[in-house]
């Protein structure tokens, strides 16, 4: 039982960073209305591949709810019907959350992956929750932490619906993407509370304050990392996709402030690494702390130098999601309490 919740939490895990990519990507593509509507696609469960679909047809049967394009506003069905040969609007009622009514097969099926990504996580998640019950009487962290992943999972749901309700506002995409965070801490937790914890750590109480600091400074990062890339999405919508080279070429404020933040990451993660190596703490993913900070500052450098080369957008964000993870992992272990270090 124990080998097989802890390979499904990872399982899960895994499937959280594969839905990080895809939201990524559809942010990098500007398909986040790809399916205007949630939590169907234009209405239909399998999204359409072609415009023709979208638009009136005659003797054409549409269920409630499915959608069409007319006079570039969306229409949806009131209730299942057959058209004549001609359009009676009576059968038909405006799209009223938005007034994006825009096609466009690429940002469609994007988007669409993007949710299809999410419903498999879902599976797992399921099968966790039922598992944990098992766990009650031994350790009931496992349990609780099942119930709050999945209501988490649930509410990150409600989250994705209100960013196409709202046509992308730039703050609920950042609250969306926060959340993601969230859910992969939940999962380090689960996947801490179920593995071997043999192997010995020292503890010292100014690593753990300077980790958890650490891990507050890099939510920080991302945080105003996701309202860049919101200034960048403002860009290539005033200066198309042709024109890389000019998206930072006047930047706000919150770009220099994100840019010169790093350098407080660098200096704080190198002090806490040289701390734990002089002490002989035994965390041992601090090196892998090092190595993706140094891999986030090569990724950003490339967004900035050589103008966003292709799939930078979605690795730089998967890189400092993963920093996260690593960060939060580490204090989990800083708190297994055997010995003092001496400083």
């Amino acid at each position: 039982m124990k080998k097989t919740f802890l390979s499904l939490a990872k399982i899960s895990l895994v499937l959280v960073y594969l839905v990080i990519i895809a939201g990524a990507v559809v942010r990098m593509t500007g398909s986040g209305m790809g399916c205007p509507d949630w939590p169907k696609c234009f209405g239909y469960y399998v999204p359409p591949t072609s415009e023709t679909q979208l638009q009136w047809q005659q003797h054409n049967n549409y269920k409630k709810g499915q959608i069409i394009i007319v006079n570039e506003s969306l229409r949806s069905a009131k209730k299942d019907f057959t058209t004549t040969t001609s359009f009676e609007a009576q059968n038909w009622e405006k799209y009223t959350k938005h007034n994006y009514a825009i096609f466009n097969v690429w940002h469609t099926w994007i988007e669409y992956i993007n949710r299809l990504v999410t419903v498999i996580l879902g599976i797992p998640i399921a099968v966790l929750l039922i598992l944990s019950f098992w766990w009650y009487k031994k350790d009931k962290r496992i349990t609780i932490t099942s119930i709050i992943i999945t209501i988490a999972l649930g509410f990150q749901a409600w989250l994705g619906k209100t960013v196409i309700d709202s046509n992308l506002l730039p703050l609920k995409i950042t609250i969306h993407m926060v959340m993601a965070l969230v859910f992969v801490a939940l999962l380090l937790y689960l996947i801490y509370c179920i593995s071997d914890k043999t192997k010995m750590r020292i503890y010292d109480a100014l690593t753990q304050r300077l980790l958890m600091l650490s891990l507050g400074v890099t939510t920080v990062q991302v945080i105003m990392g996701a309202q860049v890339r919101q200034f960048v999405d403002k860009q290539t919508k005033l200066l198309g996709m042709d024109t890389k080279n000019m998206w930072l070429q006047d930047p706000d404020i919150l770009f220099y402030l994100h840019r010169s933040f790093s350098i407080m990451v660098v200096a704080l993660n190198l002090y806490i690494a040289y701390r734990i190596f002089k002490l002989g703490l035994g965390y041992a993913k601090i090196k892998w702390v090092m190595v993706l900070i140094f891999l986030e500052i090569i990724t950003g450098m490339l967004m900035y130098y050589i103008y966003f080369p292709f799939g930078s957008q979605p690795i730089h964000l998967l890189l400092a999601s993963l920093l996260f993870g690593v960060q939060f992992y580490l204090i989990l272990e800083s708190r297994k309490q055997i010995t003092t270090a001496t400083p």
